[in-house]
């Protein structure tokens, strides 16, 4: 009986105060909600996705012009450098090395990674085709995480691998991120998602959103 008749007293003290801050014309306070705090996530989605796929573009630009960074110019593309060789006739770990250095140079996959580059890059920054988009980065970055192989403590030659992390590393990161970029639309923000979403073939074609 105590406890219930305090309950009921508090309860009434709560509403006469609710009803006095009433009276004085003051304001309630609001809780954000879900709906009001999108905006701001979504802004920082698109930020996300841009740099992302500055990543993409930046690696494209560099491999096709050989812009002195990971490319001299004497191996661009553009030149007649092969963008796959000098990464993949490097491939020393894990059980998939000797069919990398086998691909090494091979125009077709030259063409590919080049226009697998171009293309999430692109994607990304515009905000369009961000479901093919994540489906073609992550493939890319699997392969690649399978060339640099982090399991391995050592090379095939015994020399250390200087892997730091046996599990997840960028090429997981960034395949894990442009995942979440598709399923989050993020392309609706400071992008095209959302008048590509509006077409009737992509409409038609969920898979092309």
């Amino acid at each position: 009986m105590t406890i219930s008749s305090g309950r009921q007293n508090q309860s009434v003290g709560t509403r006469d105060v609710t009803n006095a801050a009433d009276a004085e014309g003051a304001q309630p306070a609001v809780l954000q909600t879900d709906d009001e705090s999108r905006p701001r996530a979504g802004r920082w989605l698109a930020v996300a996705r841009i740099a992302t796929g500055l990543v993409f573009l930046w690696a494209f630009a560099d491999k096709l012009f050989g812009l002195g960074f990971s490319t001299p110019s004497a191996r661009a593309w553009i030149h007649g450098g092969s963008p796959t060789s000098g990464f993949l006739s490097h491939a020393d770990l894990g059980p998939f090395a000797p069919a990398f250095q086998a691909m090494a140079g091979s125009a077709v996959l030259d063409w590919l990674f080049m226009l697998g580059l171009l293309g999430v890059g692109v994607a990304l920054i515009i905000g369009i085709g961000l479901r093919i988009a994540a489906v073609a980065g992550t493939a890319m970055m699997l392969l690649m995480w399978a060339a640099e192989w982090p399991l391995a403590r050592l090379t095939t030659g015994g020399e250390p691998s200087g892997s730091t992390n046996p599990l997840v590393d960028y090429h997981i990161i960034y395949a894990l991120m442009m995942i979440v970029l598709a399923l989050t639309e993020a392309g609706r923000t400071w992008g095209l998602g959302r008048w590509w979403q509006q077409q009737k073939v992509v409409q038609q074609h969920g898979w092309l959103r």
